[in-house]
Formats: C-alpha cells, structure tokens, sequence
C-alpha cells in the first residue's frame, strides 16, 4: 500500500521531467506523514531525493527534526545521502523496492559513491584536503560551550 504511494508519485514527476524514478514515504503509527519523488531535474537541486523531499515534508507536517517511530518506504535503495538523512532524522525502518545494481543497470551511480565511501579516494571521485582546522575547531568549541541542542 505505501510503496503504491511512493512509485505513484514517483511516476507522475517522470512523466513530468522533474525527476528520476523515484518516490518515498513515511509512515508513523500507520498513518502516512509524507509523500516526495525525485525532483532534481525541476528543481535544480542535486539534493532534491525522494527520502530527502519526504523527510522534509516530514519534519514540517511533524513540526521536529526527529521523525523517531517514522518508517520510510522508498521505490529505490537509498543513496549515501538519504542514507545519511534517514539515519540524521532518527528513522529507523526502511523498506526499499530496487537496490543498487537495479540503480546502476538503469544509468545512476549510487553504488560508485557506496564504494568511494568504503575504499576512500582510490575511486578518484573528489579531492578532499583538510584546511583550518584550527580555526575551524574554535567554532566547534564555541558551540560546545553555548549548550546548544545536539541533533
């Protein structure tokens, strides 16, 4: 039933050229909190995933950043990006229709980035250098003493 959600909004935003084919929602309790598709294409926005979209509408409908007892049900293995989102937002249950290979067969790179992050930069997808990090670390401190909310 909500992975019909999901692959329903995800295939009116491929017919419309927003995006990949991709949907999510997330579901708390039963009741279904957000519905998003892929909308990188109409937005511009290389970030705008279906998991991201939908935990956005989330947060707001929720009105928190922690969508604790949220599941998401998502047409396709969540890149490395909603991976991290969806782990950032405190769900804790994916289901998941496609994987990686099913992604990669199709033309998207989900599974190089995977590996990148697994093997480090022998993939030679982006260069990485640490710069300040002394003065970048004073901001951490600051932060750390004003008490403020870790999320």
């Amino acid at each position: 039933m909500y992975m019909e959600d999901a692959i329903n909004r995800a295939r009116h935003t491929v017919y419309e050229n927003a995006g990949g084919p991709f949907g999510a929602v997330i579901v708390k309790n039963g009741e279904v909190i957000s519905i998003a598709s892929n909308t990188v294409l109409r937005d511009n926005d290389p970030t705008a995933h279906a998991e991201m979209n939908a935990i956005k509408g989330a947060g707001k409908a929720l009105n928190t950043y922690d969508l604790s007892g949220c599941e998401i049900y998502a047409t396709g293995y969540p890149c490395p990006m909603c991976m991290s989102a969806i782990m950032w937002s405190n769900i804790r249950k994916i289901y998941y229709g496609t994987d990686l290979k099913d992604a990669g067969a199709i033309g998207f790179r989900d599974d190089k980035i995977y590996d990148f992050i697994k093997n480090g930069n022998e993939s030679n997808l982006i260069e990485i250098e640490n710069v300040d990090r002394d003065k970048c670390l004073k901001l951490f401190e600051e932060y750390k003493n004003m008490g403020k909310t870790i999320y």
